[in-house]
Formats: C-alpha cells, sequence, structure tokens
C-alpha cells in the first residue's frame, strides 16, 4: 500500500522489513501500524522534554484510561504480562493457591499464575460459536484451593460474564479479566475489564490501541489498586518523579515489588492511541463484518462470534474455523504464497511441553477438537476493500 497524506505530513503504514530490492514481505499483512502526525508529534514532544522515564504522560495516560473504561484508579505497566503478574499477586495468588484460566489463549496467561507461585487449571471453551471459557467448565475446574479465575475476552468479544461473576461469587474466588483483546469492548454496557475484581490490558503492537510494549491493570477495589501500585516499581512508597517535583524527599519500600513501570514516551503514543480507539474499533467491526459475509458457511467454513445484543465486542482477531477436512498448514501455506499473512490465535497452552507436567489433566474436548482448525486472517483499521477482498478470494481458492 502506498503512503497517504495525513494532517500535515505523511501518514506510513508501516509492514515489516522489505526484502532485497525493496519489496515488502506481505501484500496483506496480519496486523499493520500507522504512523501519523500526531503520534510523531507525542513522541518529539516526549524527547524534547528530557524526561523520559515515568512521569507526567503516565499519569495523564492512566487518568484518561480510568475514564475511558469508567474505572477508579489505573495503573500504568510495563506490559501486559506484568499486568497479569500484578493482578495475581494483588488478588492473594501465592503458593498452594490453584487458578482456573482457559487453555485456548496466549501462554503468559499460564506463565503469570506459575510466577506468583500457584498452579493453573485449564479449562474448556464454551464452542465453535464462542471461544470463550465455558462457565460450565470453569466452575467443573474449581477445587478447595481455587483462588482465582482468570477469563480472556478471546478476540475482544466479552465473556459469559453474568455466569462466571455468579460462580465466583458463590465459590468465593476473585476474577481477573484479560482484557488484553477487548479495550472499548462491552458486555451490557459495561467496559470489559472492569466487570471482574481487577481486569488487564496490553498495548502490544498488534493490539487494538498499540504503542509497541506496555499494558495497564485497572479496578475498583482500593486495596487491590494499592498492592499493584506498590508492586509495579519496587515497592517503594514514592517515585523519582515525585521527587523531582518536590512532593517527596525519601522512600519507604513496603513490598519486594518488582520494575514493572511504563515510560514517558509510551505512554505519550497511548493518549494519542486512546482518542481513536473506538472509531478504529468501529472500522475493525466494518472489516469483520465483510469478512463474514463474504465467507461464513461457505466451503464448509466459519465464523465464531455471530453476534449478541448484550455484548460490543472490540474485534481484536478475525478468526476463520476451517472445515475438518483441511489441512490447515496446506491453507496457511496457500494464503502465503498470494502474499497473505496468518497466523494461529492460540496453540492451547496445555499441549506445549513446559505444561506437560504442570497445570490441569482435565479433558478438554472443545479445544482439542477446535483449536487445530482455527486461523486467524488480517484484521487492522486501516484495511481497504481491496485488502479484504485479496484476503477473502485467497481464503476461497485455499479451501
Amino acid at each position: 500500500m502506498s503512503a497517504t497524506t495525513g494532517a500535515d505530513r505523511t501518514v506510513v503504514p508501516v509492514r515489516g522489513d522489505s526484502k532485497e530490492g525493496g519489496e515488502r514481505p506481505w501484500v496483506v499483512p496480519l496486523s499493520d501500524v500507522r504512523v501519523s502526525g500526531e503520534i510523531e508529534d507525542a513522541a518529539l514532544e516526549v524527547v524534547r522534554s528530557g524526561w523520559w522515564s515515568m512521569g507526567q504522560k503516565v499519569a495523564d495516560f492512566e487518568r484518561e484510561f480510568a475514564s475511558f473504561c469508567g474505572a477508579k484508579y489505573a495503573y500504568a505497566v510495563a506490559n501486559g504480562t506484568a499486568a497479569l503478574h500484578l493482578a495475581l499477586l494483588a488478588v492473594g495468588c501465592g503458593p498452594g493457591d490453584e487458578v482456573v484460566v482457559p487453555s485456548l489463549n496466549f501462554v503468559a496467561a499460564a506463565n503469570t499464575i506459575g510466577h506468583a507461585g500457584a498452579t493453573p487449571v485449564f479449562c474448556d471453551i464454551a464452542g465453535v460459536d464462542d471461544l470463550t471459557a465455558d462457565p460450565k467448565d470453569i466452575e467443573a475446574a474449581m477445587g478447595p484451593e481455587t483462588r482465582a479465575i482468570v477469563v480472556m475476552h478471546y478476540g475482544g468479544h466479552p465473556c459469559r460474564m453474568d455466569q462466571i461473576t455468579d460462580i465466583a461469587s458463590r465459590r468465593g474466588v476473585s476474577v481477573i479479566e484479560d482484557a488484553a483483546h477487548a479495550p472499548g469492548a462491552t458486555w451490557r454496557g459495561r467496559k470489559c475489564g472492569t466487570i471482574g475484581r481487577v481486569g488487564c490490558f496490553s498495548f502490544f503492537s498488534n493490539k487494538n490501541l498499540p504503542i509497541g510494549e506496555g499494558g495497564m491493570v485497572v479496578t475498583d477495589d482500593e486495596a487491590v489498586a494499592e498492592k499493584v501500585r506498590l508492586l509495579r516499581s519496587h515497592g517503594m512508597t514514592t517515585m523519582t518523579w515525585d521527587r523531582h517535583r518536590g512532593h517527596a524527599h525519601t522512600y519507604d519500600v513496603m513490598a519486594q515489588g518488582f520494575n514493572y513501570r511504563m515510560d514517558e514516551m509510551r505512554a505519550a503514543l497511548g493518549l494519542v492511541q486512546l482518542r481513536h480507539l473506538e472509531e478504529q474499533n468501529a472500522q475493525r467491526a466494518r472489516i469483520v463484518a465483510s469478512y463474514r459475509e463474504a465467507l461464513d458457511g461457505v466451503n464448509g467454513l466459519a465464523m465464531p462470534f455471530p453476534g449478541n445484543a448484550d455484548v460490543m465486542p472490540a474485534h481484536h482477531l478475525a478468526v476463520l474455523i476451517l472445515p475438518e477436512r483441511c489441512s490447515r498448514d496446506d491453507f496457511r501455506t496457500s494464503l502465503a504464497e498470494q502474499r497473505v499473512q496468518t497466523s494461529v490465535h492460540y496453540p492451547p497452552i496445555h499441549t506445549f511441553s513446559a505444561y506437560d507436567l504442570i497445570g490441569s489433566r482435565r479433558p478438554l474436548p472443545v479445544t482439542e477438537a477446535l483449536a487445530p482448525r482455527l486461523v486467524t486472517l488480517p484484521l487492522y483499521p486501516h484495511m481497504t476493500s481491496t485488502d479484504v477482498s485479496v484476503v477473502t478470494s485467497a481464503v476461497l481458492a485455499a479451501t
């Protein structure tokens, strides 16, 4: 795609490294970021300020993100994995505890449970139309040592939060929302990340709100908020920024914390991206609708999440379910030959070598039946109708 004109300068879609001779590797990449003049100005302002570590921009981003979500507290952190780790510790997960988590998930969810000293217990997904955690299997996976449930709003589609929060309330455990895919998504009018006890977001470069690296923890629970605030920066009572402004002269250390802080550059980018999030989520929704119209039910293909009046998805992923007769490797090779990039979200965590002897040995029949058939198609807000046509034509030719 050629560069397009922004407000006062060129806006360049970033599509990865060039091959020899300047050829781009993909006609349609899986994900793509657009570098606007607004983003360049925000970054340059921080560079020129001379204050690059956590400071006023981080505080501003936290305030704006909390307001956007409707949460009392928001703490910017280094990445989404740090957000999950802090959330688990803040709700009291530790050695001897179990945490229920869907296996169809990014491995960070299980890794952070282990880092907290707890054990992941894997649960199944709901079905072909809903790839989020099955509330019935969540409850079946729970035992006397269960301390928390980590649910992921898969692809930006909210989980069945009414059933999940009811289970958690009856069993006396905390719900942590992994909303890495779901900034701006709503369930019955409430923003994802604010329905459980604590919510976690990721701002990795392929996410809906991309800043490179970064994450956020949101909560209405004051005790959880204070624990997150302390642990993200070495357990210190005051920050360098506080002392720089003369608001403090020394500090105490109240806990054995981490360096999980966000820097000013990423916070400045986050403030820009947040202003455009709802518009870009709407653009994603229109692209997914085009995919669905062209592909769902054709040649044995299916697209999950057909629609639910209770939710407004963020449409982070456009996921296709291949027919059972179709080899996923052959399908992806065919699209790659047409220079259309694809991915898989996700290889189930319980199938990885590191988890062969860790976590649950429970049967996960729906996950195991569907996971080998999942393929993620390209999706980013500035995809054109031509881009979508290239993808859908390649998909139909491959099936």
